[in-house]
């Protein structure tokens, strides 16, 4: 049984627990060993204690996995469960995605006391989101909205919500979903019109580049369709330089001819201006797919759109 074993690393939110027991409950089922045999590690990251805010000003994504990657470089935990989308764009020497479950719904859902859908906000009524994404997507809808910084997990942002901060505030579908939440939506905004985050809605599986012994066994629980779609934003992401604080929106999929279709977009920070760009080709072209998108939207925005305002 101890050579079976495997620690399993994880952020300390309802939502990161969540994800780690999922991917706890897929290896034990491959390994057949009782779940007791993979012990799942809580890592308190940089990215949780920083509450006084904004996490672009602090350093971005990579305060989410900064104390995780250290704990697998040093062979405290054997994975790493991630929000693929909370991944930085480069990941540290020695640590490769090595996994990805099956994919949930990658919408937006939009939660209000007030208001059934982001159109029927009332002038000039308050955002709340601490995502740049969310907020100038939203500005380019509405720009007469007012968005405040509403940070925490998702059970947080939701007792804020009740509290009065905001009028309205979005959140991932699938984190909803993961948690038994989902009917505290109004609903979900059609990711065809709304592009969600690079990985939203993907659980992505780490490991040690040079461990066979866990990517052999995380091998057998990977999802392809998911791994291809999120190899293709995430090659987006590394031409548009995501640790940027250009709001980006990106999603892949294979579509029911076999092909992968890929849009992307790139908004100001105060939704003044956007720029969209779409391209399909096959599941093995999926770098090479979200490469050439992101070559696209920076040929169109240029140089000015991507400084730091």
């Amino acid at each position: 049984m101890q050579t079976l074993a495997f620690t399993i690393g994880t952020r300390g939110s309802p939502l990161a627990i969540a994800q780690a027991e999922e991917t706890r409950a897929a290896l034990s089922a491959v390994l057949e060993v009782s779940p007791e045999a993979l012990t799942i590690e809580r890592i308190r990251t940089t990215g949780d204690r920083i509450t006084d805010r904004p996490l672009i000003e602090a350093g971005g994504k990579g305060l989410f996995t900064k104390e995780i990657d250290e704990a697998m470089l040093a062979g405290d935990i054997d994975l790493a469960v991630h929000s693929a989308k909370d991944l930085p764009t480069v990941l540290p020497d020695g640590i490769v995605i090595a996994a990805c479950l099956q994919r949930e719904d990658v919408r937006d859902a939009f939660l209000s006391p007030i208001a059934e859908d982001l159109d029927s906000l009332p002038h000039g009524a308050v955002l709340g989101t601490s995502s740049p994404r969310r907020k100038a997507m939203a500005l380019y809808l509405r720009p007469d909205l007012e968005v405040v910084d509403l940070r925490g997990n998702v059970e947080t942002r939701m007792h804020k919500l009740a509290d009065g901060e905001a009028d309205a505030t979005l959140l991932a579908v699938a984190g909803l979903q993961r948690l038994g939440l989902a009917d505290h939506a109004r609903g979900a905004i059609p990711a065809e019109a709304w592009l969600p985050a690079v990985g939203q809605g993907a659980i992505a599986i780490t490991a040690r580049e040079d461990d066979d012994r866990t990517r052999t066994v995380l091998a057998a629980i990977d999802d392809p369709a998911t791994s291809i779609a999120l190899s293709a934003e995430r090659s987006c992401l590394a031409v548009l330089d995501g640790s940027c604080r250009t709001p980006i929106g990106g999603w892949a999929r294979i579509d029911e001819q076999e092909t992968l279709v890929f849009d992307a977009i790139i908004i100001k920070p105060d939704g003044s201006v956007s720029h969209r760009a779409a391209l399909s080709g096959s599941p093995e072209q999926a770098e090479t797919v979200g490469a050439a998108v992101g070559a696209e939207l920076v040929e169109r925005g240029g140089p000015a759109f991507f400084q730091v305002e």
